[in-house]
């Protein structure tokens, strides 16, 4: 996107608060004992946005392990989240091992690890968690990726939630001659390698991780996570937009002269106050099957 990637972040997260399937995420924290901590391992957290969504919704006492290859990234993640908890009514405090969120049927333990996950050979990161989380990043991972991930998270029985998974799906109103083109290259970037164990499955993503896991023995769901923008997310359509013509470009640098022209319109239209996108997302869970 044209912003900085924290930037970026910021803008997205209401956005995927409200298109997240809930009754997936009850599905899994029904499935969590409260009879313990919770252990939860959060991959490419970012800011933290998935912590700040999940924490009302899971047993009251977790222990969080979050990574992300950016530091600068992880750096912002308490500022962010102690902001959060001054709209919530939580406490915040910053501790020698990481973070603590506390209320009155709250606590919460944060410690942040700098990771770059192109590699998932150690099991060890695994060990000892009963939840395995992430958002908006499977379509950037690779089949064999995703695989030792599943291994991994089978190896210790953990239950799976990954939410915002981008499926391919894009419906720009009103219409545009180029979009079904653009969407077709775009797509194609998607399966370009993102450095997570080669070519990213991109939009064929969740069939591929609904394959796998099922190949293990998971029992697995899956729901639809669709952002729907309308005429009050203007800044978030004009990063799609432009983030869509870069990677374009990319692509088929051939197309620069149309994209350009692609994009003067589809912007004015966001400027008009006349234009709706829908970003075809999906959530899936996965919980190990029961032990008889």
């Amino acid at each position: 996107m044209n912003k900085t990637l924290s930037e970026w972040l910021h803008l997205r997260e209401n956005t995927d608060a409200q298109a997240r399937s809930m009754s997936l995420t009850k599905s899994v924290a029904s499935k969590l004992s409260s009879d313990q901590p919770v252990h939860i391992l959060d991959l490419a957290t970012g800011t933290g946005s998935n912590i700040r969504h999940l924490i009302e919704h899971l047993p009251t006492r977790q222990q969080w392990l979050v990574t992300d290859k950016d530091q600068q990234l992880l750096a912002e993640l308490p500022t962010q989240t102690e902001r959060w908890c001054q709209t919530q009514g939580y406490k915040f405090q910053r501790t020698k091992f990481g973070y603590v969120i506390l209320g009155t049927h709250l606590e919460c333990h944060i410690e942040t690890q700098t990771l770059n996950l192109s590699n998932l050979d150690s099991a060890k990161l695994f060990h000892g968690h009963h939840l395995v989380t992430a958002s908006a990043l499977l379509d950037l991972v690779s089949a064999s990726w995703l695989r030792t991930l599943i291994n991994h998270c089978h190896a210790v029985g953990a239950a799976i939630l990954f939410t915002i998974t981008y499926n391919g799906s894009v419906s720009c109103s009103p219409a545009e001659h180029e979009d079904e083109q653009i969407l077709k290259l775009f797509n194609l970037h998607q399966q370009t390698d993102k450095g997570l164990g080669g070519r990213a499955e991109g939009p064929n993503a969740i069939t591929c991780a609904i394959d796998c896991f099922s190949e293990v023995g998971y029992q697995v769901q899956r729901e639809s996570s669709n952002w729907t923008l309308g005429t009050k997310d203007q800044e978030i359509q004009r990063q799609l937009i432009t983030g869509w013509g870069k990677a374009v470009k990319e692509i088929a640098p051939e197309t620069t002269s149309m994209i350009k022209s692609w994009e003067t319109r589809r912007l004015a239209h966001v400027d008009a106050n006349r234009s709706k996108i829908i970003v075809g997302h999906d959530d899936i869970a996965a919980l190990p099957t029961e032990k008889t």
